[in-house]
């Protein structure tokens, strides 16, 4: 198995070699509050946001004090906008009196934040911390059953499983790759499989259109998603 993964993580890594975290941030604060919000909502979506908030609240300091009603205003295209301002006044308030301001690093410190769990905490240890992190978003779940990296759907479980396939140095690189397939190739209801880069290792090939030309037009360039 780990044989396979490793060609498979290979072949996608040159066919995605720009393979990143799509959310725009600049320090662990912002990624974190994009992170909160992408739940249920897209990347691009996130990105068109969170500039004016992050002008009007740039630390937690700021967001913990913000208007409720304002907050809510600012991040309603996201959808869930209650419950995200909930978890961003509560996460934010928390980083201030527990974390003397600053976003900790430790996994049980960031799932105590209002709102973290361990997907948001993972995503944010990868990229804002550059630690070894195993990100199971919605994609990364998909895609690694499908190609029998695991058998299971519950997130602590695939974490597990993945992350036995492959090094540590490689965790945020695997995860962050398998969000790029996810989201342009292996979609959820119908995967383009006959364009798919890693069909010939996949045994869930078929599952979406196998003919080549039906297959292009499934894939999803950048500017689409």
């Amino acid at each position: 198995m780990q044989n396979q993964a490793g060609l498979v993580f290979e072949r996608l890594r040159e066919t995605y070699p720009d393979a990143r975290c799509e959310l725009d941030f600049s320090n662990p604060f912002q990624l974190l509050v994009a992170t909160v919000l992408s739940a249920q909502s897209t990347d691009v979506r996130v990105n068109m946001v969170t500039p004016g908030l992050f002008e009007r609240w740039p630390t937690p300091e700021a967001m913990a004090g913000a208007d409720r009603d304002e907050l809510e205003t600012v991040i309603k295209s996201t959808g869930f906008f209650r419950q995200k301002t909930t978890a961003l006044l509560g996460l934010s308030r928390a980083i201030v009196d527990d974390f003397d301001g600053q976003v900790p690093v430790a996994m049980e410190d960031l799932v105590r934040l209002p709102g973290v769990g361990r997907k948001t905490a993972n995503v944010v240890r990868g990229h804002a911390f550059g630690l070894p992190a195993i990100t199971t978003d919605t994609h990364v779940l998909r895609v690694s059953k499908r190609l029998g990296w695991t058998a299971s759907t519950k997130p602590e479980v695939v974490e597990v499983e993945v992350g036995r396939l492959f090094d540590e140095a490689d965790w945020t690189q695997v995860s962050d790759t398998l969000i790029f397939h996810g989201r342009r190739c292996c979609h959820a209801r119908k995967p383009a499989c006959g364009a798919c880069p890693v069909a010939a290792e996949c045994p869930s090939f078929g599952v979406g259109p196998t003919d080549p030309e039906q297959a292009r037009l499934l894939v999803k360039a950048g500017d689409q998603l």
